[in-house]
């Protein structure tokens, strides 16, 4: 293997002098995964928050849920089909440095505060854009690490845990505006059978100083109604749950989750993240509702301070800048963090190709099928110019008097 090429997070205060300049995330295109998890070029699995019902029992219907498998690799196939879409009805290829999926910028981002996290991900070029996904085997692992570890006595099991948040989700959300919803579904919510299988996923255009960035996640909810128009603001919402703050430690733990909150908020352009506060049994006892572009200073005037919002930016503006030179040709390249390292690690996997990495459709759509149309378009434009280029009469007929 060749030698990796490292860039360091530390020391941390390399990255806290800069401002950078961050682009406000715009929504390009945005798709859906309906009930069955199959790809649909629509909104029709965006979903309107209203209030649950306080307190709530986050357990309920826990041996019922509709839980996704998702231990297969999808890679970053939604995504770009979602790319093929947009390009498809602008006639014109997305111009960008990066493309990926959000959870891989969250890791970025937090890199400078998260000393303890470890993880991977693989990265192309193509056509001078850098793809980037998670390794899906480091994923696979670092679960099965998760889950092997002895249980902490009188705690909940992992997969109880991880179901209480669907089930703040379920409890929250209607599939229509409240407007047009019936009181009985609203207050019967709770009933509900919890499913993971539908996501919303908005694809959205942003920057980090010099590098464009395209990012794809899932909201959880809009607050209102979504504009009309496609890259206006969208009053999005964030559904989180945490422990309730019952001693210091607790508090700690809750400005750290609050990093990672932010941040992925804060990628997406979603203003508002609504924390579903439980206790040690999973009962919902209060709500609390951040803003998003708020929570870095309200880490800062905690006197913890236990990290940075701008420190974050600078960092990941820092990185991609380096990124986008070492990763200079195609072929397959792994990104990695390890626990407690001082330093990310970039190193070529594959001499070349893409690997499974772009799906076949997207390579095809990018190599054959969007060249053709814009090559008759380019035709069409110059045969039009033709057309009424000759000299022109006084009647303005474009032929000779």
């Amino acid at each position: 293997m060749v030698q990796p090429q490292a860039f360091p997070i530390h020391p941390i205060n390399q990255f806290t002098k800069a401002d950078t300049a961050v682009r406000r995330p715009r929504e390009i295109t945005y798709f859906s995964f309906d009930e069955e998890h199959r790809y649909r070029q629509d909104d029709s699995s965006m979903r309107y928050y209203y209030p649950p019902k306080v307190p709530a029992d986050l357990s309920q219907g826990f041996d019922s849920f509709r839980q996704l498998d998702d231990t297969g690799d999808d890679h970053l196939d939604g995504l770009l089909q979602a790319l093929i879409h947009q390009e498809g009805e602008k006639r014109a290829k997305l111009e960008t440095d990066f493309v990926t999926w959000r959870g891989m910028m969250t890791k970025i981002m937090i890199v400078p505060f998260s000393n303890l996290d470890s993880w991977e991900m693989n990265a192309t070029k193509f056509q001078d854009t850098v793809f980037i996904e998670e390794s899906h085997q480091k994923k696979l692992d670092s679960r099965q690490e998760q889950y092997s570890q002895a249980p902490v006595r009188g705690a909940m099991s992992q997969d109880l845990m991880s179901y209480w948040g669907y089930k703040f989700e379920t409890i929250s959300l209607l599939d229509q505006h409240w407007c047009y919803t019936d009181r009985s579904e609203i207050e019967t919510r709770e009933e509900a059978q919890v499913s993971n299988y539908a996501q919303y996923c908005s694809i959205v255009r942003t920057g980090f100083g010099k590098s464009k960035v395209v990012i794809g996640g899932e909201v959880d909810a809009v607050f209102d109604v979504k504009p009309p128009v496609l890259g206006a603001p969208v009053n999005w919402v964030e559904l989180k749950t945490t422990a309730e703050l019952a001693n210091e430690k607790e508090v700690n733990k809750y400005e750290r989750k609050l990093l990672k909150f932010w941040a992925q908020s804060f990628l997406l352009g979603v203003p508002k993240i609504i924390v579903g506060f439980r206790d040690q049994q999973g009962w919902l006892q209060r709500l609390e509702e951040l803003d998003t572009q708020a929570i870095p200073d309200k880490i800062q005037k905690t006197g913890r301070r236990l990290w940075d919002g701008q420190t974050c930016i600078n960092f990941a503006s820092a990185f991609l800048e380096w990124l986008k030179a070492t990763i200079d040709t195609d072929g397959i390249w792994r990104i990695r963090k390890r626990e407690k390292s001082p330093v990310l690690e970039v190193f070529k996997l594959e001499e070349s190709g893409t690997g499974n990495l772009l799906s076949d459709a997207f390579v095809e759509w990018r190599t054959s099928i969007l060249p053709s149309i814009l090559s008759a378009q380019q035709a069409q434009t110059e045969n039009s110019t033709r057309r009424g280029s000759g000299p022109r009469t006084s009647d303005g007929e474009g032929k000779p008097p």
